[in-house]
Order: structure tokens, then C-alpha cells, then sequence
């Protein structure tokens, strides 16, 4: 598929999608769950609390066998903020230095519609050390846990952003870690990648999670 990848002052541009050109009716890979995972017990859109960034939208999709939409799945979501810093844990930032304990940013709950869709308003996720640009999330089901994983960008989408948006490009140091050499990445591969576009400075991400209900 042909990507454009210019990404400052576009209007509604397909800047990459992989995995969402089409409905996915296949089971989206687990992931781990990684060490910064709690439950606010927030239910909400907006889990950016003012925090600056790339504004991203995200949307969600939960699917169980022949791609039927499943209605009232829970979706927790959470990822670090533009700086690479995780809310409610010590020992963040470059550093390893910065408190967030107390705090909930980057965090929060959705429960799938009668179309399995489910949204967030956020933004795009900073870098840190080791790690490739990446969302996680939970899809919850009665019986619990259906589904772990991480949503992932285009490195090129992250590299543009890095380079050019604030607060992104004010930061010191420079991302270490792409999909390319991100071993967790590596275990999703494409069909993990966020559907992408961008109208006017705002980002558009969408993907379908395909899942069992009976695993």
C-alpha cells in the first residue's frame, strides 16, 4: 500500500495503514502487559489531563469470530505521555529521576458500543529508552482478561514527529529503539500498526482487535 508521509499542515491525508486498510478478521496478537499497568478506574475519553502533544484520536474496534462486532467489552488504555514518562510510578524520565506517583495521565477506560467501537482523545506517544513508540491496552470480557497487547506507529510517522512537533523535538537525547529492533514489536509485527491519518495537525489512529471470546 502507498504511503505519503509529509505530515505538517495536511488535510484528512492517509499516512500509513498496514493493518487497517481492511477490516481485520483475524486475532490480534497477545502482547505483555509491561510494568507500568494499574486501574484507575477511570472511564473516560480524554486521558490526556492537559498534558501537551501531537493530539491524537483513537478508535478501537473489538471482533470476535467472522470479524461480528462484540458490544460491552471493557478497553483500558495507557501509554506514556510526549516525554516517555508513565503516570503513578517513580523512577521516569531520561534519568530515571522524576516521581508520578499519584498522578493518572495517559490513562482510561472505554466500553465497546453495539458496533464494538470504542474511542479515546490522547496523544501521540513520546519515546523512551529500549522501546519502540507504542499504546497499551486491555480488552476485558466477563471472564476477564481477553486480550493484552500494544498498538504500534510507523517509525517514519515517529521519526517526522520527533523531529518537527513540540514538545517532542525539545527534548534531549533521541529515540534509541524502532520496530525494526523492538523484539516486542517484532512478536505482533504489521498487524499491530495503527491506521493513520492526519487532518490539519490532528491524527486519526484506528485499528480492529480481533479476539475469542470463548479462549
Amino acid at each position: 500500500m502507498n504511503r505519503r508521509h509529509a505530515l505538517l499542515g495536511l488535510t484528512t491525508t492517509l499516512i500509513a495503514g498496514p493493518a487497517a486498510a481492511a477490516e481485520a478478521c483475524r486475532l490480534t496478537p497477545q502482547s505483555t502487559e509491561g510494568p507500568f499497568y494499574f486501574d484507575p478506574s477511570l472511564v473516560r475519553a480524554d486521558i490526556t489531563e492537559g498534558r501537551p502533544g501531537a493530539p491524537v484520536d483513537l478508535a478501537l474496534k473489538v471482533v470476535g469470530t467472522g470479524c461480528s462486532p462484540i458490544a460491552g467489552a471493557r478497553i483500558d488504555l495507557w501509554h506514556a505521555d510526549a516525554l516517555g514518562q508513565y503516570s503513578g510510578y517513580l523512577g521516569q524520565g531520561d534519568d530515571r529521576t522524576i516521581s508520578t506517583r499519584g498522578g493518572t495521565f495517559m490513562r482510561g477506560t472505554q466500553v465497546s458500543d453495539a458496533e464494538g467501537r470504542a474511542r479515546f482523545r490522547t496523544v501521540y506517544p513520546g519515546w523512551y529508552r529500549g522501546r519502540t513508540p507504542h499504546y497499551h491496552f486491555k480488552v476485558i470480557l466477563d471472564r476477564g482478561a481477553a486480550l493484552t497487547g500494544q498498538i504500534y506507529f510507523p517509525d517514519e510517522v515517529s521519526a517526522a514527529i520527533y523531529r518537527d512537533r513540540e514538545p517532542y523535538r525539545d527534548r534531549p537525547g533521541r529515540q534509541d529503539t524502532t520496530n525494526r529492533n523492538d523484539g516486542l514489536f517484532r512478536r505482533g509485527g504489521e498487524a499491530t500498526v495503527a491506521m493513520l491519518t492526519e487532518d490539519t495537525g490532528r491524527f486519526r489512529a484506528a485499528l480492529t482487535l480481533g479476539i475469542d471470546p470463548k479462549a
